[in-house]
């Protein structure tokens, strides 16, 4: 068996000499300094004996956690040492605020991205243990706002903190050797070891004799009939059952096995809770470069057709291998 390939190494392979260039502050900044601090998150949610709410909330009415702080404060401090990154927006502080820089910024930067991130998805299930994660969206340009998804945001980060650390990276850089690729990441305790790819190339199956399926907000199958049936025909239909209440973890299963669809339609009392800028758009460049499909649960629009043009916005979510999630869709709107 080959030694796996370092960071540095992979992405010179999939961008080619001249794409890996023009994005050389993406390849050797931005990217490693991120994935450290993802690795640090990691770590701090292993240290931290005790979770607990810190009396206050953002600004979406969710409670924050000391685990919620410290993801954010990590990945705040490793954006600050990236000169490119220009700005940034979170979950726990959805505001699009410059960056400020702890390191020397260029006069002149060929290079701008806008960060948006969720530092800690599933932090309501982090308490008993369950894996969980930090999703995170790159984007050309000084704001994430306002530009088509599919051409701005660049590369996409899915952090799953587990039995393993793990992390699939999604990169779509105009006139790269592979202009769409999902790749994963090993997430190591020791910072001086370099991060090395642990499966260079992510991909949905087809033809798996699994099926897996992951109802998220089932509750809404209870006003809604066509959820409600869509389960019942997952059941029938012998699929299996791997939902753990976190978007991370179930897409990363589904891309570990080859199959999976999520599920996470909305009703008029079990309202969208998932962020377009924050899970929604990076996760759904995750599961497209991977060769799947991600589509806005009540019109069946490409997630990434739309841009995001006010920062609380949400919407529901289908995503997973292309054929089960146009099934899924058929049946939901029907």
């Amino acid at each position: 068996m080959s030694s796996p390939d370092s960071l540095h190494d992979h992405l010179q392979a999939i961008l080619g000499p001249i794409a890996y260039e023009q994005r050389s502050a993406l390849c050797t900044s931005v990217l490693p300094t991120l994935l450290a601090s993802l690795a640090d998150v990691g770590k701090a949610l292993r240290s931290s004996h005790a979770v607990v709410a810190v009396g206050s909330t953002n600004v979406f009415g969710d409670a924050q956690l000391n685990v919620d702080v410290a993801a954010e404060q990590l990945v705040r401090v490793a954006l600050a040492r990236c000169p490119s990154v220009v700005a940034a927006s979170s979950e726990e502080d959805p505001v699009e605020r410059p960056v400020e820089h702890t390191v020397r910024v260029p006069d002149h930067r060929r290079e701008v991205y806008a960060a948006a991130f969720d530092p800690l998805d599933g932090s309501s299930i982090v308490g008993p243990g369950w894996a969980v994660g930090t999703i995170v969206g790159l984007w050309d340009g000084a704001s994430a706002l306002a530009g088509k998804p599919r051409e701005r945001q660049v590369a996409a980060v899915l952090a799953s903190y587990g039995s393993r650390n793990t992390a699939l990276v999604a990169l779509r850089v105009p006139g790269a050797a592979s202009p769409a690729v999902c790749f994963e990441v090993g997430l190591g305790d020791d910072a001086t070891v370099p991060v090395v790819v642990t499966r260079p190339d992510v991909r949905y199956l087809s033809g798996a004799k699994t099926r897996y399926f992951a109802p998220a907000n089932l509750r809404a199958a209870s006003e809604a009939s066509a959820y409600m049936a869509l389960v019942t025909h997952y059941v029938a239909e012998r699929y299996t059952l791997r939902y753990s209440g976190g978007l991370v973890p179930d897409v990363a299963h589904a891309l570990s096995k080859g199959h999976g669809v999520y599920v996470s339609p909305v009703a008029e009392g079990s309202r969208a809770k998932l962020r377009r800028l924050f899970e929604l758009c990076p996760v759904a460049m995750v599961v497209e470069c991977a060769g799947g499909a991600a589509v806005d649960a009540e019109t069946g629009q490409d997630v990434l057709a739309r841009p995001v043009e006010d920062i609380n916005e949400t919407g529901g979510f289908v995503c997973g291998n292309k054929d089960e999630v146009e099934f899924a869709m058929q049946r939901l709107l029907a």
